[in-house]
């Protein structure tokens, strides 16, 4: 470590968090063995080894069935289908009466639940912030289809970050669903769940996407109670992948009215009488068979980060965050001149361990992602580039005019850099650092002498860079 590092280790907190180094050193030394730098948890937590020792043993031990049966292998697997339930709701402290989990490949697959099944009509209204993943903007494509309204609240100024007058206003005078992230995964804002509240108030159903939030942040649903919450939960512990759910208030999800039904979500049903009559509970949402054999990991999951504590995983992570930041800005050319230029708040004020930024070359330009993307990879090192699934996070951050947004959708372009060059944009998007349960000063301290060694004072050879062909 640095001597600025040891000076931070000893003034901000983090020498209370030292027993998430013990736990690297076993149960995820395999991040170090194979000298990884992994700092992409805002894309995938990191798996334990006790979690796969634990789906293992529970495999071996037994035998499981499908669920849809009362014979022995089918009432084992329906019993820890039911606990892990249980102890989600438990994980985010809401009431079993209130609130049911259903069970859904990952958060996107929660958002289409919802947004398939959502009572949108005339006079109805969708409300999203500019600051939301693909998986939440593509529920416009319902509402449109029944002809509610849709409102876009985008992002402002130098942190990015969605106005709250603004978020009143979208809500004022109609009655609908608002739609936004607890955490944003593009830059970390963390927007307020007050917004639940005054949302309520004026007749909206809320959906808060949490699958950014949750890894390293206490989500109380005691306290705040939103109608819909996606979560995806490989996010949070890195296993089981496909594997994530809806937490919803029961009367909202009775207000849902499902295009379809599917095996396992009825109750009766006639093929010649043409006539259905859906569950009447959350497993009239779970199409099909479930992930069975996964889904009790969740439990194990959440027990483990449970036990090592949400807190304590919130202050490494802010400590790391702050960290980053800091070294970031302290990035320069010999000139004097920024190598970064960060989109989001520079502080760790309602923000979480997400840091989005470019890499400028020694003539203030902004370094193709591709290239940061090649070389860290080259270097072992684990980030994420491009525009993370979050077009207005970018199109606020890139400061691109709505109009220029709007003319473009009218032109016939080949790839997505005949897209970039109508636009006039510099670069395919940003590079994502984000940071996790198990992450060290190590990490961070790589990532910095890496980009300070490749990137000082120079303008790196963009040649042979391969087409962008998605955002």
């Amino acid at each position: 470590m640095s001597a600025s590092s040891d000076f931070y280790v000893g003034t901000s907190g983090y020498e209370d968090t030292r027993r998430l180094d013990e736990l690297r050193a076993t149960e995820y030394r395999h991040l170090d063995e194979h000298g990884q730098i992994y700092l992409d948890y805002t894309g995938s937590g990191v798996a334990a080894a006790a979690q796969l020792r634990a789906h293992v043993e529970r495999l071996t031990s037994r035998c499981y069935g499908n669920p849809h049966s009362e014979n022995p292998t089918s009432s084992a697997s329906t019993a820890l289908v039911d606990r892990a339930r249980e102890r989600i709701l438990a994980f985010f402290n809401a009431s079993p009466d209130e609130y049911a989990v259903v069970f859904t490949a990952n958060a996107t697959g929660a958002c289409r639940l919802v947004g398939e099944a959502y009572p949108f009509e005339p006079g109805a209204r969708l409300v999203l912030t500019g600051d939301n993943h693909n998986s939440v903007n593509g529920l416009r494509e319902f509402a449109r289809a029944r002809g509610a309204g849709i409102v876009h609240v985008p992002v402002r100024g130098p942190e990015l970050r969605v106005e709250g007058e603004e978020v009143g206003a979208a809500l004022a005078d109609h009655r609908g669903l608002l739609v936004y992230p607890a955490q944003s995964n593009f830059t970390g804002v963390q927007h307020p769940l007050a917004w639940i509240d005054q949302a309520h108030a004026h007749g909206y159903d809320v959906l808060l996407d949490a699958a950014a939030f949750v890894p390293a942040n206490r989500l109380d649903l005691g306290r705040t109670r939103p109608d819909f919450v996606p979560v995806s939960w490989y996010k949070v512990f890195g296993y089981p992948t496909g594997v994530g759910c809806l937490v919803a208030r029961r009367d909202a999800l009775a207000r849902l009215r499902r295009p379809w039904f599917a095996g396992g979500t009825i109750q009766a049903v006639s093929a010649l009488g043409d006539w259905h009559v859906l569950a009447p509970d959350e497993t009239a949402f779970e199409d099909g068979t479930l992930n069975f054999l996964s889904i009790p990991d969740v439990e194990f999951g959440v027990d483990w980060v449970d036990g090592i504590g949400m807190d304590l995983i919130h202050l490494r992570v802010t400590c790391l965050t702050d960290l980053l930041l800091r070294r970031l800005a302290g990035l320069r050319h010999s000139d004097g001149s920024p190598m970064i230029r960060l989109y989001g708040p520079d502080g760790t004020d309602r923000r979480g361990g997400t840091v989005a930024f470019n890499v400028l070359g020694a003539r203030g330009g902004i370094v193709d992602e591709r290239i940061v993307a090649r070389d860290t990879a080259a270097a072992g090192i684990s980030i994420r580039t491009g525009c993370f699934c979050n077009p207005g996070a970018g199109e606020g951050a890139f400061e691109i005019p709505e109009r220029a947004l709007r003319l473009t959708a009218h032109r016939r372009m080949r790839t997505l850099d005949d897209y970039l060059g109508v636009l006039g944009l510099p670069s395919g998007g940003a590079v994502r650092a984000s940071l996790g349960l198990v992450s060290n000063i190590a990490d961070v301290e790589r990532l910095i002498g890496f980009l300070a060694a490749a990137y000082r004072d120079r303008e790196p050879d963009a040649t042979g860079l391969k087409p962008r062909e998605r955002c």
